[in-house]
Formats: C-alpha cells, sequence, structure tokens
C-alpha cells in the first residue's frame, strides 16, 4: 500500500506540471495532502504477518499456534487442527460478539461470519475491541479490519444488514445455507451460531432462522445493570428454543421499543461483556471439538461470583412450528440414538477389558498374583506391599511432588514414617 501511494504522489506532481490552469492547482494540491497523510499512516501501520499453511506444535517463536496446539499434546483435544474445517456465524458485533470474534480469530477458526448494521461510536470506546479511529465504519468492516490484521488464516464474510427487515433476514437464511468453505458438510453452511444481539426481537428472529434451518446456535446476554450475564446452547427439538420458555417482554406481546426512554442507556462494562464472551467461545471450542462439558444454559452474577446453571427442555406446546416439528423429529429418532449409544458402551468396555493390566507405568509400579509371590525368596513371599515397596514410596513422593511440590512438612513427615516402616517389614 505505501508504495502504491507514494505512486500517487507521482503521478500528482506529474499532473499538476501538465496542467498550466491555475484553477486546477487547489484542487490538486489539497489532494496531494491527503496522500501524504495517508502516506504517512502507512509507514506507522502494522505489519501483518504471513499466512500459515499448517498449523504445527513446534515450539518457536515464530509460531502462532503451539500454544493452541499444546492442547493437544496434554490430551485435552483430540486434534486441534480440526479447528480450522470449522464455521461459526455471529450475529451482533458488540460488546460481546466483537470479543468473541477476536478469540475465535485467535484461536485459529476456519471461517467467520460476521452480521450487524451499525456503526462504530465513540459510546462504544468504554468496550473492548474497536479503536476511536474506526469511529464511522460500519462494526462489520472495522471488525474485518482488525481480524484480518490478527489471523489472516480466518475466511471472514461481513455482512452490514438488519436481520430482523424481510430483505435482510432472507439474506442472513441464505448466507448460512451457503455451502462454499465445505462443500461436502451436512446441514447448514455453518457448524454454530452465536446470538450476541442486544434485544429480543433480534433474538426471536435467530431462533426462527435457526429452526427452520435445524441449526445448532447458543445465545448470550448481559444484564442492563453490567452486573450479571448467561449463555445458553440451543439444540433445535433437543433443548427448549428460545420461544418455549420466552421472556416477559416477548410473551406480552409489548414492543420493546417503546420501553426505552430519552437520554436513558443500559449500563456496559467491559468486564462483564468480556467475561461473557469468554463463557461462549470456551464453550464453543468445547461443543466444536469434542472435549468436556457444554452447559446447557450458564448463567454469570458479577455481584456474589455465581455461576448458576440448568438444563432447560423443549416445551411441547411452544409457538414456534419450526420448533414442534424439530421435536417430532427428534423423538422419531430416539431408537437409532439408543442403540447408538449402547453400541459405543459397549465398545469402550470391550477395549477396557482388553486392556492388560501388569504393564509397568510411569512410576514403575507393578501388579502381581500371588503365584507370582511364591516364586520369590521368603522374605517376600505373601507379602505384595513389601514386593513393590520401593516402588510405591516412589509412587508417592511423585504424587506428592505434583500436587503439594513436597513444600508441607507433615506430608513429608507421613511420607517418611512409611519409608520407615517399609524398611523394618522389610528387615
Amino acid at each position: 500500500m505505501e508504495v502504491e501511494l507514494k505512486e500517487m504522489l507521482d503521478d500528482l506532481q506529474a499532473l499538476k506540471r501538465s496542467l498550466p490552469d491555475p484553477s486546477h492547482q487547489a484542487s490538486i494540491d489539497k489532494l496531494q495532502v491527503h496522500v501524504e497523510h495517508l502516506t504517512n499512516l502507512a509507514q506507522y501501520a502494522p505489519a501483518r504477518r504471513s499466512k500459515v499453511k499448517d498449523m504445527s506444535a513446534e515450539v518457536v517463536d515464530s509460531n502462532p499456534y503451539s500454544r493452541l496446539m499444546a492442547l493437544q499434546r496434554m490430551g485435552i483435544v483430540e486434534n486441534y487442527e480440526r479447528i480450522r474445517e470449522f464455521s461459526v456465524a455471529i450475529v451482533g458485533i458488540g460488546g460481546v460478539g466483537s470479543v468473541a470474534a477476536e478469540m475465535l480469530t485467535r484461536c485459529g477458526i476456519g471461517r467467520l461470519l460476521l452480521y450487524d448494521y451499525d456503526k462504530v461510536e465513540l459510546a462504544n470506546m468504554n468496550r473492548l475491541f474497536f479503536r476511536p479511529e474506526q469511529v464511522g465504519m460500519t462494526k462489520t468492516d472495522a471488525a474485518v479490519q482488525t481480524l484480518s490484521d490478527i489471523n489472516p488464516d480466518v475466511v471472514l464474510e461481513s455482512y452490514t444488514l438488519n436481520i430482523t427487515t424481510v430483505q435482510g433476514f432472507e439474506t442472513f437464511m441464505s448466507s448460512l445455507r451457503k455451502k462454499t468453505f465445505r462443500p461436502k458438510k451436512e446441514g447448514s453452511g455453518v457448524d454454530l451460531v452465536l446470538s450476541c444481539v442486544d434485544n429480543y426481537e433480534a433474538r426471536m428472529v435467530v431462533n426462527q432462522a435457526c429452526n427452520e434451518l435445524n441449526q445448532t446456535w447458543m445465545e448470550s446476554g448481559v444484564s442492563e445493570d453490567a452486573v450479571s450475564g448467561h449463555i445458553q446452547l440451543l439444540i433445535p427439538g433437543e433443548t427448549a428454543c428460545f420461544a418455549c420458555a420466552p421472556p416477559l417482554v416477548v410473551a406480552s406481546g409489548v414492543d420493546e421499543r417503546t420501553l426505552k426512554r430519552e437520554g436513558v442507556c443500559a449500563a456496559s462494562l467491559p468486564t462483564t461483556m468480556g467475561v461473557v464472551a469468554g463463557l461462549l467461545v470456551q464453550n464453543t471450542l468445547k461443543f466444536l471439538l469434542k472435549f468436556g462439558h457444554v452447559s446447557p444454559y450458564l448463567g454469570y452474577n458479577a455481584l456474589k461470583d455465581y455461576f448458576p446453571t440448568m438444563e432447560m427442555r423443549p416445551n411441547p406446546q411452544c409457538s414456534n412450528a419450526a420448533c414442534l416439528e424439530r421435536q417430532k423429529e427428534y423423538l422419531l429418532a430416539k431408537p437409532a440414538r439408543d442403540a447408538a449409544a449402547k453400541a459405543k458402551m459397549e465398545a469402550e468396555a470391550l477395549v477396557v477389558a482388553e486392556c492388560p493390566i501388569h504393564d509397568d507405568n510411569e512410576w514403575n509400579i507393578s501388579v502381581v498374583d500371588d503365584s507370582e509371590l511364591d516364586r520369590t525368596d521368603g522374605r517376600s513371599s505373601g507379602n505384595p506391599l513389601i514386593l513393590c515397596s520401593e516402588s510405591i514410596l516412589y509412587g508417592l513422593f511423585v504424587v506428592a511432588d505434583l500436587l503439594l511440590n513436597l513444600d508441607n512438612f507433615l506430608f513429608r513427615k507421613l511420607l517418611l514414617s512409611c519409608s520407615l516402616i517399609f524398611q523394618e517389614n522389610g528387615s
């Protein structure tokens, strides 16, 4: 970009010399000042790293994925590189959505779809992510600008639209259906939709779209007093949709826009929004990469540091017709799910049964039976504890070192007593 701007400066100089008419000079001088300003900005623009073809676990300073791939080495995730196969749609690029987008980008998600119709304002500067020089830009354009600098490996798609309008809803639905990123993927073109909007009307629209597409999604929100929030997993037919147990404002049919008062706005804390965004992305990673437990509903009370959880089952009398259809499909598929779960449990039990129990482990503790003990010398016969006393003692020291770093004097004394007992029995 810097080279192109310098070429434009040269062209302006040539144009200035070729046009003798002084009436054009003022316009050319103004354009030249503007280009010089852009050139100065380009000199201090952050350098964007080159794309990385394959994720590597190599521990070097130049590897942006080494700490993420360490999750695989530590046994948390089976194959972290699969993160590049997934597409996530984020509706609402505000206090929660923008931070969630940044976290997923840093995690190396394959594709992000961003939806918002608003522009960046100075009033947004109390939150994370957006910068003062981005004021006036659409939130989607500003997000793409920042996220592409952070990780150019992520495929970014932005949609500046209002999903609550007829045209906006149609565009939203068609973009979710599009499978250009993974043509062979079953269902819709995305793996998960994250709702980070700040009004119930938009939530109901996302709910309708996901019920129609049979699309799993997660809903998130922060209270108006900025000291509590929540996330919720919604699987059409399996869990409650947003219309199964609607908030009072939705159930009563009141237009929430009439509840807003002039000169009064909701409170906003970057800390609360950061916590909710972190919980949302953490559960997104667990859902996509199949590790840990994904909470159906997880609340957050900042005043008491309280995290309530609950399960929300679908309502058989839900007012959403698409939700009722998904519930019927889920019930019809129950026998097949039960058979698959039973087969999985039997396969896991078979693996455990065939696993040898006499293999040495990292503590050098061996399991022996009485027949092996009878073949040993006299002092150890019939007493398996004495036979492996040194190994057990070593194992105790390893466990103690891991859990307590051997800083507890009483624990050391206990281990010393065990050592003396083993020595006396051995003699």
